[in-house]
């Protein structure tokens, strides 16, 4: 008799994480499609980003620097910052596992908010990391409660400013008073993927914050106000040891050709690239408006998106967006995250979300 062949060995720990779900993209009736799921820019790359991207590929056949040397120190002229304090990883969700690697070993735990960013425990599993959840508070972080549930175990403590999904923020004073009470030999990762988007003077740059504390970092990336989301291209600000950690278990090559090119041509064109951001603000406020005037409870946001808290009609809300070929970011049973795009794309979603309010 043949034995069944057995199939490789893998870690237990895979069955019990689910895939990460990327936000969909639906049709409507009439072919329309409105992507509000994934917190994406709605503009493309500036001319000169997209020529200098253009101008890279014709050396694809050629291995990408591997220390990004000239992207790094582009970098480090417009943060103010040494050169060493700088590492890159693949989007900014490339650089946290860089860096849960690094820190990553039996019994470690990293703490964090929740409902925050819905990667963190993903990848804390994937590192053999003890997720230690602690529950937002009007609906943004609660540090003091995040502060009393760090341990002798935990290592890591991520701080999502502003907040995904909520766009909530924690004002620099608090903030302050969370890092003096967080021990030495916890790495305090300030997570600013919409740092660009902040208007209120009072929340804090992690990239000032960060240079008389040796255990708090700053990760950013180029996904979002650049508009350089399928480059995948990230950043970390951090002592020379926490950035030396980050780039030693960044898998090589990881920062392509590409991204690298399109990250030194969009810091060139900043201030291009900023007065699009400032569109984006100013839908922030009018999308805003206009729900809290139709009814909805939006929580203040300085990201480029806006959270409603629509409880158990969460997927109800969701599909009845589908309809007209809106996609939402939907948390079952919790809420539902609506990135701005356009003008236009924003009223169709304002029409939706109007007619819901009334029936509610």
């Amino acid at each position: 008799m043949v034995s069944e062949p057995k199939s490789p060995y893998l870690r237990s720990v895979l069955e019990s994480i689910p895939a990460y779900k990327p936000g969909r993209k639906v049709v409507g009736p009439d072919g329309r499609s409105i992507k509000l799921s994934s917190n994406e820019s709605p503009f493309g790359p500036l001319p000169s980003v997209r020529e200098a991207v253009a101008q890279a590929s014709a050396e694809l056949n050629r291995y990408p620097d591997p220390g990004a040397t000239e992207l790094v120190a582009a970098l480090a002229r417009h943060l103010g910052v040494p050169e060493e304090h700088v590492a890159l990883g693949a989007g900014s969700v490339g650089l946290l596992q860089q860096l849960l690697e690094a820190v990553g070993e039996p019994g470690v735990e990293v703490v964090y908010a929740w409902r925050s960013f819905e990667a963190y425990p993903l990848l804390a599993e994937l590192a053999g990391v003890a997720s230690v959840r602690v529950p937002l508070r009007d609906e943004t972080h609660d540090l003091d409660a995040i502060a009393d549930a760090i341990t002798e175990s935990t290592r890591m403590v991520l701080v999502c400013n502003p907040n995904n999904p909520t766009g909530t923020t924690v004002p620099e004073d608090e903030l302050t008073a969370f890092l003096d009470r967080v021990p030495d030999h916890v790495l305090v990762i300030l997570d600013e993927a919409y740092h660009e988007y902040v208007r209120d003077p009072r929340v804090p740059d992690g990239v000032r914050l960060y240079r008389d504390r040796p255990n708090v970092a700053v990760l950013r990336t180029f996904s979002k106000a650049y508009g350089l989301a399928a480059v995948r291209l990230g950043y970390l600000v951090a002592h020379p040891h926490v950035a030396a950690a980050a780039r030693k278990t960044l898998v090589p090559f990881a920062v392509n050709h590409l991204a690298q090119a399109a990250g030194i041509a969009s810091l060139a064109a900043r201030d291009e690239l900023m007065e699009r951001v400032e569109a984006t603000v100013g839908e922030r406020t009018r999308v805003r408006d206009a729900l809290i005037a139709s009814g909805w409870t939006v929580p203040p946001t300085e990201a480029n998106f806006v959270w409603l808290r629509v409880g158990e009609d969460t997927l109800d809300f969701a599909a009845e967006c589908a309809k007209v070929g809106v996609s939402v970011r939907p948390f079952d049973g919790e809420g539902a995250r609506v990135s701005l795009g356009t003008p236009e794309e924003n009223d169709v979603f304002l029409s939706v979300a109007t007619a819901y309010a009334r029936r509610r």
